[in-house]
């Protein structure tokens, strides 16, 4: 797999990790950027001379908004050139495929999506490698691709399983690179939207928090020390056997009174089937219980308990400076957010800090900006997967 694009690469350690700062941080001036990594004057010209060489880094006037308080005689300031190179990001789903454009900064400037009609792995390549091809001739400079893809995920490259997609060592990176010419990293993506956080979202500068998502699916990343914590239960949908409540309903997609039966949009929907027979979208149930309907409102009830619960233990054992909530299913919290923190409340120390929970409306996009993200790392920066902007 092809892991190296453009002439920035490669970069030392030191040298990435000034592009780090300033990629994350900056515009920065020369002396913020030797008191954040303690370097001299001296060592800090020998590092920043050839990421300015490469085009990498440039620099700018000194008008521009710095990070840090200035003091003294103003430098002029660095930052990178984010227009300088795009990125593809991709989250495919069971039925669709959602495309970003993004910047170096993963700023967002095209969205592009299509149905997904097959799982064959040559097909779902084929189609991956014709959107690429459209977005070619629209976004010039396309460094990389980025693929988020729910499962476990081997060396950036391999689908080793994914249950939404029926697939088993899948050589997804190698498929798509032999249809595009471009260097390919592929993630599970929920790595790639902790990622996103961690760089450029709501962990930016925290060195303990969480990522907990819910959807298709419950999705948590741990962070620590400005990392994240990469561990094969990321991947293989832990939430089926977290308890929650034993007394639970028993869903086709989980255990008893588990996070994934009691949480996950598939199995309110089941809940709901079950009982009235009538199918109805997520959303609709959200409607119906904020209208007071019987049945919905008491499923999307214990829901919110459950999450209550799920954020209650998140942070009782990892005591996090801050949870991010996230995924198509936190729509919970504006019907139920009150059931939400009387759980919470109900399951923590009543001296306890408040639980520092911080709820992102996110659509797919936002999943396929994480996988641009991890193609920034890898690609352009060559930073290793459970990177984080405060690696050095």
């Amino acid at each position: 797999m092809t892991t190296r694009t453009a002439s920035w690469l490669p970069l030392s350690t030191g040298e990435r990790a000034v592009a780090l700062e300033v990629l994350v941080h900056g515009p920065l001036s020369r002396a913020e950027i030797a008191r954040r990594l303690s370097l001299s004057a001296g060592s800090l010209t020998r590092l920043t001379k050839p990421l300015l060489e490469s085009g990498l880094l440039v620099e700018v006037p000194e008008g521009a908004v710095l990070a840090g308080v200035r003091q003294g005689r103003p430098s002029q300031p660095l930052d990178v050139v984010a227009e300088s190179r795009t990125f593809v990001g991709f989250k495919i789903t069971e039925d669709m495929v959602y495309g970003v454009v993004t910047t170096l900064r993963s700023e967002i400037v095209a969205r592009y999506d299509r149905p997904l009609t097959t799982h064959d792995p040559d097909r779902v390549a084929d189609q991956l490698g014709e959107m690429i091809a459209e977005l070619t001739r629209a976004h010039h400079g396309l460094a990389g691709v980025g693929i988020g893809v729910g499962g476990l995920v081997r060396d950036s490259a391999v689908v080793g399983e994914s249950p939404f997609l029926s697939w088993r060592d899948v050589r997804l990176a190698e498929l798509v690179e032999e249809r595009t010419g471009l260097p390919v990293v592929v993630e599970n993506d929920v790595g790639g939207l902790v990622e996103s956080e961690i760089w450029f979202g709501g962990g930016r500068g925290l060195e303990r928090f969480v990522v907990l998502t819910i959807g298709a699916g419950i999705g948590y990343g741990l962070v620590l020390g400005g990392r994240r914590v990469p561990c094969a239960e990321e991947d293989r949908e832990f939430g089926r056997h977290w308890i929650v409540n034993p007394n639970g309903p028993l869903t086709p997609e989980g255990a008893r009174g588990s996070a994934v039966s009691l949480l996950t949009i598939p199995s309110i929907r089941y809940q709901i089937r079950a009982a009235t027979g009538r199918d109805l979208t997520y959303e609709e149930i959200l409607t119906a219980a904020a209208a007071g309907e019987p049945m919905p409102a008491r499923i999307i009830d214990e829901a919110a308990r459950a999450l209550g619960t799920l954020v209650a233990q998140i942070s009782n054992f990892v005591m996090p400076q801050k949870i991010v909530l996230a995924g198509e299913g936190v729509g919970l919290i504006d019907v139920a957010g009150e059931a939400v923190w009387e759980t919470i409340r109900a399951h923590r120390h009543p001296l306890a800090e408040p639980v520092p929970l911080e709820t992102k409306v996110s659509d797919f996009h936002d999943w396929a900006r994480g996988a641009a993200v991890l193609a920034i790392q890898v690609l352009v920066l060559g930073t290793d997967q459970g990177g984080g902007a405060n690696a050095e």
